[in-house]
């Protein structure tokens, strides 16, 4: 049997972390993966996590199995955190996952096994993993343009590419700190979006990774409390892997909004029998934890504030990058990066100037120029600018 498996394509980011590894130069620089990593290069454990994963110990709950929604208290806690306090009560019901990416899948089969062959849009560019899990679900993949020549938003291509999304297509759409760009739309631009979805009928379809590392928590989910309010039916999946630090703990959940009690229903329980037949149910602790933080008034203030410097030292390495880039000449790539937010920048670099990059400057980002800002130490910002600018000089050259 195994002789007749062909050759599988090779996941690019992993490709890379392994070449990175294998790299002896000690002056290298990992800007591939996806992780948050403070000034000394570690990605640390958040102290209101570690002060809820100690609570959880004193208590030594039984490990039995939860059930297939998960850990029901996380799942109200993710509810009421997403759309609000005051948010679309009795509108909405939600599973907990295997993080982000399990919420993107079982959401993916709940459309397939609603309407079969429905197409799915996403980004161009989009998250390397938003076309495989979409047609590894059996559906159809079509893209809308989200940046201008210049790398900034392209509201008007998006909007004109989304006009022509009809009733029964679905919309992906990530609800900030857009990965791979870091370039996301303006509140009017959201609002236009929300108005074209109900007028065109389709249904909005939101990743949630990175909340809080852009403009703040309350800010970063304003578009997707805005399309909550507005369309009769929305698709949510979130991650807890970024803002809670959770990455190996996989911790997510999947949300159905929709306007029939009977309708959610069926969600919910199309959900369970998705995760049954994929991984049973999801991993306790990682709930248990948010569950634990969210809760608790002292933690969740902790651990906001905690969110809130991360946000900060991201803001700080982008900002310090565009400044340094500038004093190299370089005034109009900065400018496109000072806009960007969160986690990732797009760098205007081809794949050949991201290959130069690797072997000249041993500095590691994707093929198609993505950088993670928030592994960027602040003592390499110089590094990184004379990198892109070499780069770019001598292709002017």
């Amino acid at each position: 049997m195994l002789d007749l498996l062909l050759p599988p394509p090779v996941d690019p980011l992993w490709d890379l972390t392994e070449a990175y590894g294998a790299d002896p130069r000690p002056e290298r620089l990992d800007l591939v993966v996806g992780v948050y990593r403070d000034h000394t290069g570690a990605t640390p454990v958040m102290s209101a996590v570690r002060q809820a994963e100690i609570r959880l110990a004193e208590r030594s709950l039984s490990k039995e199995y939860r059930g297939l929604s998960g850990n029901t208290a996380f799942n109200r806690a993710m509810l009421a955190m997403v759309l609000g306090e005051s948010g679309p009560a009795g509108r909405a019901v939600a599973v907990q996952t295997v993080a982000g990416s399990g919420a993107l899948r079982l959401l993916a089969d709940l459309i397939c096994r609603t309407r079969p062959g429905t197409t799915v849009w996403i980004s161009d560019p989009a998250y390397v993993n938003h076309r495989p899990i979409m047609e590894a679900a059996g559906l159809a993949v079509r893209t809308y343009r989200w940046q201008d020549a210049e790398g900034r938003f392209d509201s008007a291509g998006m909007l004109a590419d989304l006009a022509g999304a009809g009733r029964d297509d679905v919309v992906l759409l990530q609800g900030c700190c857009h990965n791979p760009t870091g370039v996301d739309p303006a509140p009017r631009d959201w609002g236009a979006v929300a108005e074209l979805a109900v007028r065109r009928g389709w249904v909005p379809f939101v990743d949630l990774a990175y909340h809080g590392l852009g403009d703040g928590l309350d800010a970063d989910l304003a578009p997707t409390r805005l399309l909550a309010d507005r369309v009769p039916e929305m698709l949510v999946a979130v991650s807890c892997s970024k803002n809670f630090g959770l990455y190996s703990d996989r911790t997510g959940c999947a949300m159905v909004l929709g306007t029939s009690a009977q309708a959610l229903r069926h969600a919910e329980t199309a959900l369970q029998n998705a995760a049954r037949t994929l991984y049973s149910m999801p991993p306790e602790h990682g709930a248990a934890v948010v569950t634990t933080v969210l809760e608790d008034a002292g933690l969740r203030a902790e651990w906001r504030a905690e969110l809130d410097a991360m946000r900060g030292r991201i803001a700080a390495n982008r900002t310090a990058l565009a400044a340094r880039l500038t004093e190299l000449g370089r005034p109009v790539e900065a400018e496109v990066l000072a806009q960007q937010k969160g986690m990732f920048s797009m760098l205007p670099l081809t794949p050949g100037h991201m290959q130069e990059l690797r072997a000249r400057f041993a500095i590691y980002g994707t093929v198609a120029g993505r950088i993670n800002i928030a592994g960027l130490p602040a003592d390499r910002v110089s590094c990184l600018a004379r990198g892109i600018a070499g780069v770019l000089d001598g292709a002017a050259g």
